[in-house]
């Protein structure tokens, strides 16, 4: 059998059906991101490549690959790859074991989390949040039972998640472990867990995050520098001051697009982690709540999808679809949040919008998987009312 028989195309006429709502709100937030990253990285990309647009160009890039590989998925069918679960998190565990290794892992501030592909470089942490997903919503079909009616069912996969958070922390990534943790306690608590399984699990999660945050110097620095910026405006707390300057700036509809003071070189990771800042600062409050509601449609057509799947009796499909929902929710939450200075600062960016080619390329693959999905549910609704018309027929 050779590679082509394991894919199944999707017709234009088919792609154009899925959801309306959900399609609207991914090219719109694309649109928006790929502005965006062109306003807030014209200084930077001025002084370190001599080009004002030198990201916007590679932004661009990043994007047709990630619809290039977005296609790939939109053929690939959802039974396919729930047989390849378990060898997609064996792969994704390789790259965050490599990612390690001296001469392959590329270090950036302090940070190895980046193999080099010429290209674009990967970030192994975004690869395994994605696979994980796929993994433990493969698990919740094939040991349903066991999830429902004891702890074994629903500790296994998170024995499996502890190893992926190890080497994420050893890269170390706060933030993804966060993220990947979280999703993985509430795909389980989805697939029928037990609620007080969940409660007391959550609180040890909880409980050892809270260790690890506070293991090492930096990170209770940051949590301190989170409380009260104001206290080390110049040092540590530099980062969040000059972003909630950019808020404060941007009032109620900003300074208008590519009027921002605070991408001259003021705040830091501008058109990556901060990004939303700068939004903020040039759209205003009501910018922010756009794209905040935009994020929301995205997220709220995603879960219908995948209760729709449920419907359907197609289960892992539509876990497929909730926890993508819950990957892309969280890492938005987050990254708003410590751009707010409701959290503490970690390194996560924001999907859609921040620069960044294996967030865009990983999150837009994710994103038609759940395009995928709608798809085969309209077939299913197609062949489930041919079935009852050629049973009505006979009758």
């Amino acid at each position: 059998m050779t590679w082509l028989a394991l894919f199944d195309r999707v017709s234009w006429r088919e792609f154009i059906r899925v959801d309306a709502w959900f399609l609207a709100s991914v090219v719109a937030i694309l649109a928006l991101g790929l502005v965006m990253v062109s306003s807030a990285s014209i200084s930077i990309s001025e002084s370190i490549h001599g080009h004002p647009y030198f990201f916007m160009l590679r932004q661009s890039l990043y994007l047709l690959l990630g619809l290039t590989f977005g296609a790939v998925m939109l053929s690939l069918p959802t039974a396919q790859l729930q047989k390849w679960g378990i060898l997609m998190m064996g792969l994704s565990l390789i790259l965050l074991i490599l990612v390690l290794v001296p001469g392959i892992g590329k270090s950036v501030n302090g940070s190895r989390r980046w193999i080099n592909l010429v290209v674009f470089n990967l970030q192994a942490s975004e690869v395994a949040k994605v696979c994980m997903v796929v993994y433990v919503s493969g698990y919740l079909v094939r040991r349903a039972d066991r999830v429902r009616e004891g702890w074994v069912g629903f500790v296994l996969p998170l024995c499996l998640c502890s190893i992926f958070l190890l080497f994420l922390l050893f890269e170390p990534d706060f933030g993804a472990s966060v993220v990947l943790l979280g999703t993985v306690m509430v795909l389980l608590f989805l697939g029928g867990a037990p609620l007080y399984q969940f409660l007391l699990l959550l609180v040890a999660a909880v409980s050892m995050l809270g260790v690890v945050a506070i293991s090492e110097s930096y990170r209770l620095k940051r949590l301190m520098n989170f409380i009260d910026p104001w206290a080390d405006p110049f040092n540590e707390g530099y980062q969040l001051s000059q972003a909630l300057i950019a808020y404060g700036r941007g009032e109620w509809f900003g300074l208008g697009l590519g009027n921002s003071v605070q991408k001259l070189s003021y705040l830091p990771e501008a058109h990556t982690d901060f990004v939303f800042s700068i939004w903020v600062e040039e759209t205003g409050m009501v910018g922010g709540l756009l794209l905040i509601l935009l994020f929301g449609l995205m997220v709220s057509r995603a879960f219908k999808i995948g209760y729709r799947a449920m419907s359907l009796d197609r289960p892992f499909a539509a876990y497929t679809c909730f926890g993508f929902a819950i990957l892309i929710l969280a890492q938005v939450i987050i990254n708003i949040g410590v751009n707010t200075g409701f959290l503490p600062t970690k390194g996560l960016t924001l999907p859609l919008i921040s620069f960044g080619g294996s967030s865009l390329i990983i999150t837009l693959a994710s994103l038609f998987v759940v395009a995928r999905v709608d798809v085969e549910n309209r077939r299913a609704q197609l062949s489930d009312s041919s079935a009852n018309m050629d049973k009505e027929s006979e009758r």
